[in-house]
């Protein structure tokens, strides 16, 4: 078992060193940003023109849903949401710390990438894993 918790997506990197962070692939021609790794841009088709780029951690909701149901483990309701980071890209994760009432939403809001742990879920070898959420900017 390690004491650090492990990524729950590969594009959640937790540096030795520092904050927790996402990582993106931006495209050198068109600058289409994407998560995970490629070689290709699926948006221009531009061949080995990808970087490597830190995501802002600052963006906007662009949508959402609040979820009555799911898997089994799972507490309900919850909001999943797609935010608009500040450099474009668009990302879906879980929006936390407001409540899945559609009156205490609002599109466009601010919201901040916030680290935490994931739900209290553990791999079998009882390592703990760390996610990232959404949730209304303070400011």
């Amino acid at each position: 078992m390690s004491d650090k918790p492990l990524p729950v997506v590969d594009f959640l990197k937790i540096p030795e060193a520092g904050d927790p962070y996402l990582e993106g692939h931006r495209c050198g021609e068109c600058g289409a940003t994407f998560l995970g790794e490629r070689t290709v841009c699926s948006k221009c088709g531009a061949r080995d023109q990808i970087k490597t780029v830190t995501l802002p951690t600052k963006g906007s909701l662009y949508a959402y849903s609040i979820v009555h149901r799911s898997f089994p483990g799972i507490d309900v309701p919850y909001i999943s949401a797609v935010v608009d980071l500040e450099d474009g890209t668009a990302i879906k994760g879980n929006l936390i710390n407001v409540e899945p009432d559609p009156d205490k939403i609002e599109f466009g809001m601010a919201v901040d990438v916030v680290f935490d742990d994931a739900l209290g879920r553990k791999d079998k070898e009882g390592n703990s894993y760390l996610s990232y959420f959404f949730q209304p900017s303070a400011a």
